[in-house]
């Protein structure tokens, strides 16, 4: 019960921290593309440091392994182009909320792998959940580069659930650092070659962004939610992380001064309501379980 309450605390951190990784789309005066490939290398070689000094094992346990955190990297990469992108031709708030139906994508991907049907709840959260991302969307013409933005957020969402259901059926049994470790850096290598903005032209105010983002919006809240997978599923970390939007839609507003409808308050409590139910019956199934469980040992 420990280890499940801890993961959950893991996950929501994770998600207030993802929350303010959009701004940086905006913050950062370079190409989306640029923004991944220096944020994954930042975030690699801390994760390195992290598990050199606290001396946990940076190998992995055999060749199959290593092929999934290829694969795992090369798709957690095009995420992170693709979500870029899509903040940065429909705006923060647009294309946060576009990203956001990933919990969709992932409550239909993740059965597949399980050989499981999606459960009834899960399926009315998930319609909860798109109903309230449709109302977050603030009035805007959508012109040709936000309608663009929109199908990039959207693709970025399908490979976003993609990594997470990968992760969850064949690389859960290693730690948070130790699995994006390898992630970042497959990412990095990945997409490195097609770099426009070469590291002598970075300009020093870029520098300390990307460093922020690399330690603190990337290293951080990704290896605290791949370690909050250990005990939760892909569903409800997807359901849970639909609190990002209004982590999002906040920050945007105070820092960047994108001012939020009657609309997207209204969305915003619908999305929150949802992740926090999801919260609410995923501990109360775990405490009536430990009960059965009790019960029988009795």
């Amino acid at each position: 019960m420990h280890s499940h309450n801890q993961s959950l605390i893991y996950l929501h951190i994770a998600v207030f921290l993802f929350g303010g990784t959009a701004l940086f789309s905006k913050l950062i005066g370079m190409p989306a593309l640029d923004i991944t490939v220096y944020r994954t290398a930042v975030a690699a070689i801390t994760l390195f440091i992290l598990l050199y000094l606290t001396k946990k094992k940076i190998k992995l346990a055999n060749k199959k392994d290593y092929g999934i955190a290829i694969l795992l990297g090369i798709v957690v990469g095009i995420h992170w182009v693709t979500y870029f992108t899509g903040m940065q031709k429909a705006g923060v708030t647009i294309g946060i909320i576009a990203f956001f139906t990933y919990p969709v994508f992932t409550i239909f991907l993740e059965p597949l792998f399980n050989k499981t049907r999606p459960k009834l709840k899960d399926l009315m959260l998930a319609c909860v959940v798109v109903f309230g991302i449709y109302l977050l969307i603030p009035e805007a013409s959508l012109g040709n580069q936000v309608t663009i933005g929109i199908i990039i957020g959207v693709i970025s969402a399908v490979f976003f659930a993609l990594r997470n259901v990968l992760h969850k059926n064949y690389f859960v049994h290693y730690s948070g650092p130790h699995t994006m470790l390898y992630q970042t850096l497959v990412a990095c290598l990945m997409l490195c070659l097609f770099v426009e903005v070469p590291p002598a032209e970075v300009t020093q105010t870029d520098w300390l962004l990307i460093l922020l983002v690399g330690v603190i919006f990337t290293a951080a809240p990704h290896s605290l939610f791949a370690s909050s997978l250990q005990n939760l599923s892909a569903t409800t970390a997807g359901l849970i992380s639909c609190l990002q939007p209004l982590y999002g839609c906040i920050l945007s507003f105070i820092l960047l001064s994108e001012r939020p409808s009657l609309t997207t308050f209204i969305g915003g409590f619908l999305v929150v309501s949802a992740a926090f139910y999801e919260t609410w019956s995923v501990n109360k199934a775990k405490k009536a379980k430990a009960s059965n469980n009790t019960s029988c040992i009795k």
